[in-house]
This record gives structure tokens, C-alpha cells and sequence, in this order.
């Protein structure tokens, strides 16, 4: 991965990845009941919009974290590293894998359960890692949305760091 100014932020960047995982907090905040999401259900304070207002994201809710989760952190990681195209898709890529990877081990978590340490139990949102995988749901159109985010972010990036050159 080729950096092409030292200490160069996308600044950009890194703000529509923290719009997009604002964005995603909403859909918890809003179409998700409280016990089904952890930093809402271990909140000191109410923080639920759940049953408060009519549901804001419909069908779309069932997905769209996924396909913000990796596209936010796609933008955020690229955001960091000013790089090439090929930087870039790595970024883009590792991302996939890893966002992938977690989906996957929802539906095959037999090796997932096995491999989490004991110790997790006492560590604020690593506590919350057998949970995740025990009752996480697999769905086929989460991974449909975790490449279209995937894509989405490329393109973004692209479109971002062309801006930036031209400015």
C-alpha cells in the first residue's frame, strides 16, 4: 500500500464513515428493541426510540447496518491512509473479508464458541462476543449488503480522493 503524502487524513472521508455509523445507530436506536442490541440494553439511560416513534427504516433496517458497518469503516481505515487505487482495495477488501467472516460465523459458530476465551466475560463489549455468536442470525441478504457496502465505499473513495486532488 503506497501512501502518497506522509500524514495526509481524508478528512472527508473519515467524515461520511462516522455519518454512515451514526446512521447505522439509528436503525438500533429506533426499529430494534432495546434488549436485542447491546449498547442500548447496557445503557445507563434510556437511549430507545423503540415503540416511541414509528418505525423509521422498515424493511431496509434488516440490512442496512450491515451494509453501513463495512462501508464506515471502509471510508474511515481509507480516510487514514491516503493510498492508490490498489491500497485502496485492499482496504476495501480486508474489510469485506472481516465483515463477511463474522456473518458467516453466525450460521457455522461451532468453531467461533470454541476458540472465545473465558476471559472475555469480564471486558466491556468483548463480554458480549458469545452472545453475538450463539444468537446471531445468518442472513444471505446480509452478505448481499455487506458487498454492495463494500462496492459503495470503492466508489466513494474514489470519488473522494479525486475531490481532494482537484481541490
Amino acid at each position: 500500500m503506497r501512501v502518497i503524502k506522509s500524514n495526509t487524513i481524508n478528512k472527508l472521508q473519515i467524515l461520511i464513515g462516522v455519518g454512515g455509523l451514526i446512521l447505522g445507530s439509528l436503525v438500533y436506536l429506533i426499529d430494534r428493541p432495546p434488549d436485542q442490541t447491546y449498547f442500548v440494553s447496557f445503557s445507563k439511560i434510556n437511549i430507545s426510540l423503540f415503540n416511541t416513534i414509528p418505525n423509521l427504516f422498515g424493511v431496509i433496517g434488516n440490512t442496512l447496518p450491515d451494509f453501513l458497518h463495512v462501508f464506515s469503516f471502509i471510508l474511515i481505515t481509507a480516510g487514514l491512509f491516503s493510498c492508490k487505487k490498489r491500497g485502496y482495495l485492499i482496504i476495501c477488501l480486508s474489510w469485506f473479508v472481516v465483515d463477511s467472516a463474522f456473518e458467516l460465523c453466525q450460521k457455522f459458530n461451532t468453531l467461533p464458541l470454541r476458540i472465545i476465551p473465558d476471559w472475555f466475560e469480564g471486558i466491556p463489549f468483548l463480554e458480549n462476543t458469545k452472545n453475538y455468536f450463539q444468537r446471531g442470525t445468518f442472513d444471505m441478504l446480509d452478505l448481499v449488503a455487506i458487498a454492495v457496502g463494500t462496492t459503495a465505499a470503492y466508489f466513494v473513495i474514489l470519488i473522494t480522493s479525486k475531490m481532494r486532488e482537484m481541490a
